[in-house]
């Protein structure tokens, strides 16, 4: 049985090298993203993977990966935008952004291995179609309780959403890597 926390972690590493690269290119200036307009980069993310996985082909040389990569990112993006609102300006450095995104990726991680202690690693019989479904219903349900200015009866709110966006957005990610050829390293 492969090891999930190595899995989770490699795949963090990889969402992560890639926020840190964007932030040497563009700095936080995502800062300025009120916390709907996050929601929307994730539906467009997720949008394009179940497009992909219906239709089958692509037009724009790109795969699913950079999909799930980004719908990860825009997920801490969306918790950090949550805990500290939304800016005017890009209003920290890249390094205060990386311990933001470290500090919200850790609590995530803590989620997934709670939930997966009780649910047994069923993740692992999804289908990489289930996650692309089941992130767009969370962002079905996230613009619902946005709509309803943050409002629920009886449900988790857009915090809990955004981290359940993040973990299947990671199986989904660890699932590509299980099913890709090895490489001849």
């Amino acid at each position: 049985m492969p090891d999930t926390k190595e899995q989770f972690h490699h795949a963090i590493a990889l969402c992560r090298g890639l926020f840190e690269k964007k932030l040497k290119d563009y700095g936080p200036s995502w800062r300025i993203m009120r916390p709907e307009s996050v929601t929307d980069q994730i539906f467009i993310k997720v949008n394009r993977i179940r497009s992909l996985e219906i239709k089958g082909t692509s037009r724009v040389n790109e795969g699913i990966k950079p999909e799930f990569i980004a719908i990860v990112n825009y997920g801490v993006i969306g918790l950090i935008q949550l805990e500290r609102g939304f800016a005017d300006t890009t209003d920290i450095t890249a390094a205060e952004a990386l311990n933001l995104y470290d500090r919200h990726i850790a609590i995530a991680k803590e989620l997934m291995y709670d939930k997966n202690h009780d649910y047994d690693e069923a993740w692992r019989s999804m289908r990489i179609s289930s996650y692309t479904d089941v992130i767009l219903m969370k962002i079905y349900r996230t613009k619902q309780i946005e709509n309803n200015k943050g409002r629920t009866l009886v449900s988790e709110g857009v915090e809990a959403n955004y981290m359940d966006m993040i973990n299947y957005a990671l199986f989904g990610l660890i699932q590509l890597e299980e099913a890709a050829p090895p490489t001849g390293e």
